[in-house]
């Protein structure tokens, strides 16, 4: 079996995909522009994510399950993505995702990348439509910190051998948690505090950070 070298954990919404789910999900729901500003202002740390979260899932109540296989076929890979993925899982690391967004969209989105974590919301559904509700523990900024935490554990790894990378300021902490914390085309809030960035929607810089990092620590 192939030693754990490292873990890789990023947020989803705007980082391993061009959308914000729940955007297009009030798309969907006619409340596009409203639920878009609500997303906005968290993710620049205005507002409570929790909050804000319940705020826009109840303005999905009476929406149709068949949604979620709708909006996961709509949604974009940035570039990189899978070259990233496939790269670091060569190079002995696992890929965790922590997403304020959802199993339910999720789930079909990456059923055919070798994620080795995922942890995300769930959307609470009742005889075939969307309740306004969340199901079970909202993923908050902790959480996010938490995970990282836990499956750098699991593996045997140190924090110092993990990568965290987000775009908002639900990510701050794990992003400072992590060995290496990447703010990727971020809020001005989580740039002005990651030690690291990448201001082009290219996933595989991470390589090039990693790279840098590693050449430094062995001079």
């Amino acid at each position: 079996m192939k030693a754990i070298k490292g873990l890789l954990v990023m947020d989803v919404d705007s980082t391993l995909i061009k959308e914000e789910v729940i955007d297009v999900l009030g798309q969907e729901a006619g409340l596009g522009q409203k639920v878009s500003e609500i997303t906005e202002r968290a993710m620049r740390g205005e507002l409570d994510f929790e909050e804000s979260l319940s705020e826009r899932v109840a303005l999905l109540k009476g929406l149709p399950e068949s949604i979620f296989e709708q909006v996961s076929q709509t949604l974009h890979f940035n570039q990189g993505a899978k070259e990233l993925i496939d790269e670091l899982h060569r190079r002995g690391y696992k890929i965790g995702l922590v997403s304020g967004g959802f199993h339910q969209v999720l789930d079909l989105l990456i059923k055919d990348l070798d994620i080795d974590y995922v942890k995300a919301n769930h959307l609470e559904v009742s005889d075939g439509y969307l309740t306004g509700k969340t199901a079970g523990e909202v993923v908050t900024k902790e959480t996010k910190r938490l995970m990282l935490e836990k499956w750098a554990s699991e593996n045997g790894l140190d924090l110092s051998q993990t990568i965290a990378m987000g775009d908002g300021a639900n990510d701050l902490l794990m992003i400072k948690a992590a060995g290496i914390g990447i703010a990727f085309c971020a809020k001005p809030i989580v740039r002005q505090q990651a030690p690291y960035q990448i201001t082009e929607p290219d996933l595989y810089q991470v390589i090039r950070i990693l790279d840098e990092t590693l050449s430094k620590t062995s001079c």
